[in-house]
């Protein structure tokens, strides 16, 4: 059986002010451990590398766009940071294309060490303006089941956000289930709360063939979610933020502190 699964989740966002506001939907991603892609597309009728099919991942959707190898760009993007990557496995969370299309508001990077223990997490984020950029942030401390971790804001993705904010991340790492809450804050506290739950599957053909038929035209209905609840806020009377030029390196990465287990000598 394969690491990479399956995960029908809940999605969950509560922003507070200036007006309250919820949304909830469900969807489903994809667990891909960036060795077993190739297995994969051979084992699976549903779902192809690099090609068209029900279900299909394109090197292209992550990363820097070009379809590079993606273990180099993590890799790369981990020693400019000051970590060591050992070869270990890297394993990506994401929204699969649905029947050709693709939209991934957000997509994480597990980086482990060949020990099993992760070294870093890449979080990447898209926005609905064709923008992407990624924050990588070493794991210096594993507390129980939850990760911790935390950044400044340094990318666009909501017209009705501001840029001064920080991040808070708690992820349990993809098992059985996976949870990732986001806290988002800026001088006067918390302003939103994210929240994504999932279960795992075993990623076989009847199980995508049950995911499509459960949630049919995933990206669509992501796209189309995300316009309506702007247009939500906007009739709420919550402002737009002009949109800043996105930042000259597409990788931010948050330095570890001195000693950090994994970091580069």
């Amino acid at each position: 059986m394969t690491v990479s699964a399956l995960y029908p989740g809940e999605v969950m966002h509560l922003r507070l002010r200036p007006r309250e506001h919820r949304l909830d939907y469900r969807l489903y991603s994809l667990l891909l451990d960036l060795d077993e892609l190739p297995e994969l597309n051979r084992r699976l009728r549903l779902f192809s590398l690099d090609r068209w099919n029900l279900f299909s991942f394109y090197a292209k959707d992550r990363g820097d766009g070009a379809g590079r190898d993606l273990r180099a760009q993590i890799e790369t993007s981990m020693r400019e940071a000051g970590l060591a990557p050992d070869g270990g496995p890297i394993r990506l969370f994401t929204m699969p294309r649905v029947l050709g299309w693709s939209f991934n508001p957000l997509s994480i990077f597990f980086c482990h060490r060949k020990d099993g223990s992760l070294g870093a997490i890449l979080w990447q984020v898209d926005n609905t303006f064709g923008q992407r950029h990624s924050y990588l942030i070493p794991v210096e401390v594993e507390q129980g089941d939850a990760i911790r971790q935390s950044c400044d804001k340094a990318f666009y993705v909501s017209p009705f956000m501001p840029m001064n904010l920080r991040y808070d991340f708690s992820v349990t790492p993809p098992g059985e289930r996976l949870l990732v809450v986001i806290g988002v804050s800026d001088a006067e506290g918390r302003l939103l709360t994210a929240r994504h739950s999932a279960t795992r599957q075993e990623l076989t053909d009847a199980t995508l063939l049950r995911a499509f038929f459960t949630l049919p035209f995933l990206t669509l209905r992501v796209v189309g979610g995300i316009h309506w609840e702007a247009l939500k806020l906007w009739w709420k009377g919550v402002k737009l933020v002009r949109r800043p030029a996105p930042p000259q390196n597409p990788v931010t990465a948050v330095l570890p502190r001195i000693g950090t287990p994994g970091e580069a000598p």
